[in-house]
């Protein structure tokens, strides 16, 4: 229970900043064109899509919070053996920031209207995602080849399952850049929906970002510690 309030907590968070920095209080339909910022800058409306992503994520959150709560309880059963977690995680997981730290990138170089930038930002990102989905592929080949297959024991089961389900939250993920890197590429496409999709991109991506980095401590261990601590305080 400690875990889901810790995870949810930190979502909150995410979502309250996300909420004010895109104006969700904002009545978008009374207001006409651009609106300006706190330093005078013309930004975008707030958008339908931006609540359907809101909502998404926090479903997303939702949960992996409750997975890393049974998690946690399953773990303390007389069965569990911890699952050695493969060193190519460590690649994975720097190719997995560089990807969303490049979709970040792509968004900042479109904002300031360098198209060029934009699309090697956008193929940097796509092909650093790539990888990634390639390296956990890897890395359960690996595992599996050590003997360390999903009916093992619960920890195999569930590193595979928690893995493989953010796994499947990527290759949605890349869907969606591949479809707004080829609308990159079409000079004809609207640039304030273009805007818009590289900025839902970023989100999603820098959330898919921090649900491996939690998933990753968990699996290595660095999590214990944390709700440990967590626990103390709130008790």
């Amino acid at each position: 229970m400690t875990v889901i309030v810790i995870f949810l907590a930190i979502i909150a968070v995410i979502v309250l900043w996300w909420s004010a920095h895109h104006r969700l209080a904002s009545k978008p339909w009374l207001e006409v064109g651009l609106l300006p910022d706190a330093r005078g800058a013309s930004r975008l409306p707030i958008e339908p899509a931006r609540v359907g992503l809101g909502v998404f994520l926090g479903v997303v959150g939702a949960l992996f919070a409750l997975l890393i709560s049974a998690y946690f309880m399953r773990m303390t059963a007389a069965d569990w053996w911890a699952t050695p977690v493969p060193r190519l995680l460590w690649v994975n997981t720097a190719a997995l920031a560089l990807s969303s730290a490049s979709v970040e990138w792509a968004k900042f170089e479109a904002r300031r209207g360098r198209s060029d930038v934009m699309l090697i930002a956008l193929l940097l990102g796509l092909s650093t995602a790539v990888l990634f989905i390639t390296g956990q592929v890897m890395a359960w080949r690996e595992l599996v080849a050590a003997g360390y297959v999903l009916a093992d024991n619960p920890a195999n089961s569930f590193f595979y399952m928690l893995t493989g389900l953010h796994g499947l939250h990527i290759l949605g993920g890349l869907a969606v850049l591949g479809r707004t890197t080829a609308h990159a590429f079409d000079g004809r496409f609207p640039r304030r929906r273009l805007l818009l999709s590289l900025d839902l991109c970023a989100i999603y991506w820098h959330f898919m970002l921090f649900v491996w980095l939690v998933l990753f401590a968990l699996f290595e261990g660095w999590a214990n510690d944390f709700v440990d601590l967590c626990r103390q305080l709130i008790s």
